[in-house]
């Protein structure tokens, strides 16, 4: 009697699949991507190059911003207004109407005293003698608030080789730092009296900062 040949095809009802039915599935798989699948890849790729390009930009952008290396248009318009010198033109304030304070900043002593009693001389105010400190290596400082620029201009008309410097006082006072390229008052005979403008050649001889204005000097208050 003939054995039956089983069916390999089939086990416990499922049909089974054949090696060479699943390298044709695989095969199938592995051919030609569609072209909408390759669309969206496609799109993904150029988003994310975009997206690291952004974030590459922006740390670029941070780091040069904290630098200084880039500085936004109304950093650079604020410090282009600012003058390194008033423009205004003054008449020579009469002696008396000048209220000074001397500060002596040359390490010779009793020089502030001795520059303060020949102002005195002058018809000046007086209002203080001290010692000062300044980094400062011209002949003297003449310092003072927007409402004592004609009285600082009359100061400069009696020291050679001084630089004006705008603070923030709200009277007419000026300080005269003497610093250690000072050597004398100018002779009375001398003292030019038209009218005329505020000198700052400090731009030749900057003490400090370069992109600060106005410079205001170290002398005790």
């Amino acid at each position: 009697m003939a054995r039956k040949q089983k069916d390999f095809s089939r086990l416990h009802g499922h049909r089974v699949v054949s090696g060479p039915e699943l390298r044709a599935t695989f095969a199938e798989e592995q051919g030609p991507a569609h072209p909408g699948r390759f669309r969206r890849r496609l799109f993904h790729g150029v988003v994310l190059t975009l997206l690291l390009g952004l974030i590459i930009a922006g740390v670029v952008g941070a780091w040069a911003v904290m630098t200084g290396v880039v500085r936004f248009p109304e950093s650079v318009s604020s410090k282009a207004a600012e003058q390194a010198c008033p423009a205004t033109t003054f008449d020579y304030l009469p002696n008396n109407k000048v209220t000074v304070r001397v500060y002596n900043a040359t390490g010779r002593t009793g020089l502030a005293k001795s520059i303060a009693d020949q102002l005195k001389a002058r018809g000046y105010k007086v209002a203080k003698v001290d010692n000062g400190q300044t980094r400062y290596s011209g002949a003297a400082q003449v310092i003072s608030g927007p409402a004592g620029q004609a009285a600082a201009f009359n100061i400069q008309r009696n020291v050679a080789g001084t630089d004006y410097y705008q603070d923030e006082r709200s009277d007419a006072s000026v300080d005269l730092v003497l610093a250690p390229g000072f050597k004398e008052l100018l002779k009375p005979a001398l003292v030019d009296q038209t009218p005329g403008k505020l000198s700052c050649p400090r731009e030749t001889r900057r003490i400090a900062d370069d992109a600060k204005w106005p410079v205001l000097p170290s002398a005790a208050p």
